[in-house]
């Protein structure tokens, strides 16, 4: 027999009118919003720790927002819209700019974060980009767990049929109406639970590590093993849009490739500034 588990969470939490207006709030809003608080609650620890002001977490905190919100939208819309913007530009920016915020890419987010954090550490009294990015990222590693869940409660994300036990049948699938309910890979879940193994990890380095470690060492581990596992799950979802069904490669994929080359130049670069200043 067939083992697999029934997945039917309504994605919306509760909905209020407010002018004549009405207005839902979700699951993944909310955990969307709390990954963002306990990111400011944790970096403050670790800013702390390391006799850091927190009052400069509070700056930080505004760059790592508008910078997530930004760039996970316009990511979205650049990498899985494209079509759209060559066909009709301005209906391509109008929906991009439409309420509600359905659509957002994590690569856009990651790309954008990295800007934010360069412009944070360009102002003469925080911390240099790789000493902040080292403590970000232990915070964006539990934030990305919660931000996938938020994605399982949206049914949304999830992968190809499989006989596995854990497998979901998830019963308000979005992204192909026309395809029988079967069991799927959560993949939200593994992307979840990996993250949070990063948020250990992460966290470990620091604890114990980060006064023999270079700046920048634990930035390029997290990039590094979060975008190859991003690269590797990818052969177990559906694809997002259906220009992806005949690459080679989806577009996660190919957005992870540059990623992952980045956090290994960020780990050689800070291998020799280490060797260099030791």
């Amino acid at each position: 027999m067939l083992a697999y588990i029934i997945w039917d969470i309504a994605p919306r939490v509760i909905s209020f009118d407010l002018f004549g207006i009405s207005l839902p709030i979700h699951w993944y809003s909310i955990l969307f919003a709390c990954s963002f608080l306990v990111g400011e609650r944790l970096v403050s620890f670790l800013f702390r720790a390391d006799q850091v002001g927190v009052s400069k977490v509070e700056s930080l905190l505004l760059y790592m927002a508008i910078a997530t919100v930004v760039g996970a939208r316009v990511g979205h819309y650049l990498f899985y819209e494209w079509q759209l913007l060559l066909a009709h530009p301005l209906e391509w920016l109008r929906s991009m700019l439409s309420l509600p915020f359905e659509g957002l890419a994590s690569h856009g987010a990651a790309i954008a974060i990295l800007v934010a954090l360069f412009l944070y550490s360009r102002q003469p009294t925080n911390p240099s980009f790789f000493w902040v990015a080292d403590r970000v990222v232990i915070a964006g590693a539990l934030g990305g767990a919660l931000i996938r869940v938020g994605n399982l409660f949206n049914s949304e994300i999830y992968g190809k049929p499989t006989d596995l036990p854990w497998g979901f049948v998830f019963a308000r699938e979005t992204d192909f109406t026309l395809l029988p309910l079967v069991p799927r890979h959560p993949t939200q879940l593994y992307e979840a639970f990996f993250c949070l193994f990063l948020f250990g990890f992460t966290f470990y380095l620091w604890k114990y590590k980060r006064h023999q470690l270079a700046d920048g060492i634990i930035m390029g581990l997290f990039i590094l093993l979060l975008f190859s596992f991003r690269f590797m799950i990818e052969f177990l979802k559906n694809a997002q849009e259906n220009f992806e069904e005949k690459m080679p490669l989806n577009m996660g994929q190919w957005l992870s490739l540059p990623i992952i080359l980045t956090g290994v130049v960020i780990l050689f670069y800070a291998r020799k500034q280490k060797h260099r200043f030791s």
